[in-house]
């Protein structure tokens, strides 16, 4: 059974390889990481286990999930169905070990198959598999559930050996007590490792508790007594303070993107959530629309309707099953499985501006499917439904949910796709406008971009991501003045972040005012002293100013923070080959510079292909310039890239065996060729 699941899984997400990135955390996670791009590295490896006392990169201290993704790129580099196919791969693995999970602890084959079903192909869950930055929600999920697996393999075995031990005339082996605690340790050992997948686990001892009273009936009385609760409960103390070390690790990660409750007010976020919790459920139910995101409301006359409809829902559900428990002790599990498993991310302490996300039930809606299946077996046993009708009814649900899973997924096959749809199901989604933007600006349609920003700028003014896009779009459409508005509302609302001051001081050196974009890049390079970009454009602003020596030497600086940049590689490389000022140039530099830049990129950049040929040049090896100047150029008109005149005059250069010459100053017309007597 549990191979046919794994099977129809495999083939419900196939499709999902076919699919690209995303314009959203997937530039974060891979796309835009120069670290995980570099594959599985010792100084990658420290970095993932550091990152959250850095930079806390994505809000989040999740080594293991980093990791994965360094393997992904080690393996597959950016071919996104792999990776694609890795988190799928996860999926299936999590369907079958939930399916031994369910079995082991009941024994009912298939309800167990049923529940594990619900959790393969609900479409509420095409957002954990279908989006590779999610990936730290199937890994997660795939610790979490060999940790309940080891718990109950620990439990079952340690009640059998009390049992025994309590009959005074039965000898009790040592190596029962031994395989009982070695089942404890790999739970302990792979809750640690869930932890550092997601720290969304941390509710996991909570799910033991439930499973003690059912159905491992560790607590068979009703009311529990106190002090079997408590022994309980001490038995998983290690778990606990695993959780909560991970609890303040992940309070430090996010801290700089925790929302204040003078932002957003503790009746918004405790409205929201029993809002949330309503709408998972109803989701769950009937699962459309959904959306990649949905904004969090910004004041409560929006949602204040909703509130009594949703504490009415959940408080007459609870009151319902707690009446229950005695006779249907899975009514209670199953609920307060997905309530308590749902509290990290409930939005009780808000990060970023989302109300709410499918991806946050993966785990927790485990919990309601075992609630929903045991209660219907438990109904038909009561009242003798036909076999046939259940099985027919069980057959349904599940096409219905395979049905809409690949309806979900078509969605997911790229950013315009993905973010289109979510402004056509949800309202005032400043998220999407903003992604939908980034994905237009990306093919070419900078005007349909920038009318999505302006979209996005009217609905959130106070995010300055969204000022930082319009600024480098208003500029990529040559109107810099406007930009440099808006590059300084970014900074005023973000003045910790060195890339808003250099994109604030390259327009302004652009304008010529060199003083002033001096003062944002040395800004810029004081906030993040390992931020080699602010070199990078100090140098070339002293070469508008004729200081090539000084720009130089910010070249240099800007490499030795970041030696395989290949942007920075080819640009001091095209410098040192092709400065008309001869005390600056050193073409064997030049050469070395822009040969690992190529070896860097391979035959894929245009910049660092003409770069290596200027340096061909200047050392006086005119076939290789010929050569990968033209393979530049042809590299170019594939991109449909603009001012493709330089190349062409460097190509007739090289043909008659002269090299490039260039002068950097601002006072000069664009680039000339000087030719070397």
């Amino acid at each position: 059974m549990g191979l046919l699941l794994a099977l129809i899984t495999l083939l419900v997400y196939l499709p999902a390889v076919r699919d690209g990135f995303v314009n959203y955390d997937d530039r974060d996670y891979i796309t835009e990481n120069s670290v995980v791009q570099k594959g599985l590295t010792w100084t990658g490896i420290k970095w993932a286990f550091t990152t959250v006392f850095t930079n806390g990169h994505a809000s989040y201290w999740h080594p293991l999930t980093w990791l994965s993704h360094m393997v992904d790129c080690e393996l597959f580099a950016l071919n996104p169905g792999a990776h694609h196919l890795v988190n799928v791969l996860f999926h299936t693995a999590n369907v079958v070990l939930l399916f031994l999970l369910l079995l082991r602890l009941t024994g009912e084959l298939w309800p167990a198959a049923f529940i594990a079903a619900l959790f393969a192909w609900h479409p509420l869950h095409v957002e954990s598999v279908a989006w590779i930055a999610e990936r730290k929600d199937v890994l997660s999920t795939f610790f979490a559930l060999l940790t309940l697996l080891a718990y109950t393999r620990y439990a079952l075995k340690k009640s059998r050996v009390e049992r025994r031990a309590s009959r005074a005339d039965t000898f009790v082996p040592a190596l029962d007590s031994r395989l009982w605690t070695f089942n404890y340790t790999l739970a302990l050992f792979f809750f640690a490792l869930g932890l550092m997948a997601k720290p969304m686990l941390v509710t996991l001892p909570f799910v033991m508790l439930l499973l003690d009273y059912w159905p491992l009936q560790r607590m068979t009385s009703d009311p529990w007594p106190v002090s079997k609760v408590l022994r309980l409960a001490l038995e998983k103390w290690p778990f606990f303070l695993l959780a909560a070390g991970s609890c303040v690790v992940t309070f430090v990660a996010h801290i700089e993107a925790v929302i204040t409750l003078q932002e957003y007010p503790l009746n918004l976020r405790l409205a929201n959530a029993l809002i949330s919790y309503e709408q998972y459920l109803a989701k769950m139910i009937w699962p459309w629309p959904l959306a990649v995101f949905y904004p969090l409301p910004n004041h409560l006359s929006w949602i204040r309707p909703m509130v009594p409809t949703a504490a009415a829902v959940l408080g007459i559900l609870s009151w319902l099953i707690w009446r229950t428990r005695r006779q249907c002790p899975y009514l209670l599990v199953g609920w307060l499985w997905f309530l308590v498993t749902l509290v990290p991310v409930i939005g009780l302490v808000q990060v970023g501006g989302a109300a709410m996300a499918d991806r946050f039930t993966y785990f927790p809606l485990i919990g309601i499917f075992i609630a929903i299946t045991f209660g219907i077996c438990g109904l038909a046993d009561r009242f003798q439904f036909p076999q046939k009708v259940i099985a027919t009814a069980a057959v349904l649900i599940l096409a219905i949910c395979l049905i809409l899973t690949e309806n979900q997924l078509r969605y997911w096959h790229d950013s315009e796709t993905l973010f289109a749809h979510a402004l056509a199901v949800t309202k005032n989604n400043h998220v999407a406008h903003t992604n939908l933007g980034v994905t237009l600006e990306q093919k070419g349609e900078l005007n349909e971009a920038l009318a999505e920003y302006r979209a996005a700028e009217q609905l959130a003014p106070e995010l300055y991501e969204i000022h930082n896009n319009l600024g480098n779009l208003l500029n990529n459409l040559g109107h810099p003045n406007e930009a440099l508005v808006e590059y300084r509302w970014a900074v005023l609302l973000k003045p910790s972040l060195p890339y808003l001051h250099n994109s604030a001081g390259m327009v302004l050196a652009e304008l010529g005012r060199f003083d002033e974009a001096m003062t944002q890049f040395k800004e810029a390079a004081r906030l993040d002293p390992t931020y080699p970009w602010a070199h990078l454009e100090i140098g070339k602003l002293r070469l508008k100013q004729g200081r090539d020596a000084e720009a130089i030497d910010e070249f240099r600086e800007a490499l030795r923070i970041d030696p395989d940049n290949f942007q920075i590689l080819a640009y001091t490389a095209h410098v040192l080959a092709a400065d008309e000022n001869p005390q600056i140039r050193d073409g064997r530099t030049a050469l070395v510079l822009a040969i690992k830049a190529k070896l860097l990129t391979g035959e894929t950049q245009p910049y660092v292909l003409d770069a290596l040929g200027m340096a061909c040049a200047e050392t006086g090896d005119f076939t290789n310039a010929l050569e990968v100047t033209q393979r530049a150029l042809d590299l170019a008109i594939a991109a449909q890239m603009k001012k493709l005149e330089p190349l062409q005059q460097r190509l007739e250069l090289y043909k008659n065996h002269q090299p490039w010459r260039e002068s950097f100053l601002a006072t000069n017309p664009p680039p000339k060729k000087i030719l070397k007597n």
